[in-house]
């Protein structure tokens, strides 16, 4: 039993997928970092407790408690870059979002221990949402993915400039249906907060691999700016950084996603259905 996995099982079409939510690194491997707080720094801080509504609507949600820099369970596992030309992680990290070396030098993870972590997290990991798939695609005709992130509102080795509040992926149309694209973009748009569509964040390994519209398997990812939820420093330190959740804060943001949602559930349940 894998003590690290966590999966809470509904009976609606939705899967709420939080990869990065960790923080747990084995005593093993954290001697090894520049810093216990470097290793965690880039963490998609607070997304399972902004998400935690998703329970009460019936949806499933798989999350791992380990940290993205021991494995990042949304990388292609062949090593293959899902952003050719612009900077990022690979599947175990050596550098932090800001370019910061995550090992101490000479202790960087080799190859024999990089298809270890793959073994033992990433494959459980991602068994367990195919095992959530076939579950939920032998009830419904249609199922949906969405896989939930955040990154800090400025990260120049990542994205110029301040992320928009909302990010959202399908791979370019190609990981889910184009009406529930559409469906999501104008929730977006009528929100009135900053959103893209398929901008610097189009889907990461998850959605790629999992999209199968022709299946009836439907994936996205909702990449969120930080701002949102928490109240960001201007440069993060392990004295600041991560702030506490911001439920006042969130809550503006939290009615959106619930609407986000809501249209993948009413998108898969609903035979008829069209666009809002």
């Amino acid at each position: 039993m894998n003590d690290w996995l966590e999966i809470r099982q509904g009976q609606a079409p939705l899967i709420v997928s939080l990869p990065h939510t960790g923080s747990e690194i084995p005593p093993a491997i954290e001697a090894r970092l520049s810093s216990p707080w470097l290793g965690r720094k880039d963490a998609d801080h607070w997304v399972h407790t902004l998400y935690a509504f998703a329970l009460g609507l019936g949806a499933t949600t798989v999350r791992t408690a380990i940290s993205r820099t021991v494995i990042d369970v949304n990388r292609d596992p062949s090593g293959a870059s899902l952003y050719p030309g612009q900077f990022t992680t690979e599947l175990c990290p050596l550098l932090s979002f800001d370019g910061e070396p995550l090992y101490r030098a000479g202790q960087e993870p080799a190859a024999a221990e990089i298809e270890a972590r793959r073994t033992a997290f990433f494959v459980p990991y991602h068994a367990a949402l195919s095992a959530q798939l076939t579950r939920l695609r032998a009830q419904h005709a249609r199922v949906v993915l969405y896989d939930a992130h955040s990154v800090r509102s400025r990260v120049p080795r990542l994205f110029a400039g301040e992320l928009p509040l909302l990010n959202l992926g399908t791979y370019d149309g190609q990981s889910c249906d184009a009406s529930l694209g559409r469906a999501l973009e104008q929730v977006c748009d009528r929100s009135r907060l900053s959103w893209a569509s398929n901008g610097r964040f189009k889907g990461g390994w998850t959605t790629r691999h999992y999209g199968r519209p022709a299946r009836g398997v439907h994936a996205l990812q909702m990449e969120l700016a930080c701002r949102g939820y928490l109240v960001e420093p201007e440069l993060p330190s392990a004295a600041n950084w991560p702030p506490s959740f911001d439920s006042a804060r969130a809550a503006p943001l939290q009615a959106v996603l619930a609407e986000c949602l809501h249209q993948c559930l009413a998108f898969a349940t609903t035979p008829a259905w069209s666009e809002p």
